[in-house]
């Protein structure tokens, strides 16, 4: 008790004298980083690095990285000719296509790329047919240009990276991209 006064005693003095007294908050956790490999993805290399750049500007718990010299990517990135697909073996590891089919159908390539990105962060497929849902993928019109994950889908990977516990909790999963 006689402890209680004389820290509100000295904090009184500190405010009238113009100190300012603070407790030390919880540390913000850094992002988890993961690195991605777009050497694979033959003419798409900067759409990948623009998925990668919107989603590391819409969340705050993870971030994509281009792989430095010497390590191991968690992320691989190909171009091929089929559809756009993910193959995850846990969050934030795999592997996903740049598939030129949905790009030669006029499928808008960033969304595609933060799209395929948003499968390996662990987001499904949620085919509502809206622009403003990044997953719902190849169901948006053609002419959608929303490259950008809504505040759920945004949330949803904030959460799925808040704890190692719960990125573990997360299944392995393939998603492919059907016109």
């Amino acid at each position: 008790m006689l402890r209680k006064r004389l820290f509100a005693a000295l904090a009184a003095v500190a405010m009238l004298v113009g100190l300012q007294v603070t407790t030390a908050g919880p540390a913000a956790a850094a992002p988890r980083i993961l690195y991605y490999d777009a050497s694979q993805a033959q003419e798409f290399v900067s759409v990948v690095n623009q998925g990668a750049q919107i989603w590391n500007s819409r969340v705050t718990n993870v971030q994509l990285q281009p792989v430095p010299a010497g390590r191991t990517p968690n992320i691989r990135v190909y171009a091929d000719n089929g559809w756009p697909r993910t193959y995850s073996t846990s969050l934030g590891n795999g592997r996903w296509y740049m598939g030129r089919e949905a790009v030669n159908q006029g499928y808008y390539t960033p969304r595609i790329a933060a799209h395929e990105f948003g499968h390996i962060l662990g987001l499904p497929d949620r085919r509502t047919g809206l622009c403003t849902d990044l997953m719902s993928g190849s169901s948006a019109p053609v002419s959608c240009r929303n490259p950008n994950p809504n505040t759920t889908e945004a949330n949803t990977v904030n959460n799925n990276f808040r704890s190692a516990a719960v990125a573990a909790s997360i299944p392995a999963r393939e998603f492919v991209w059907v016109g």
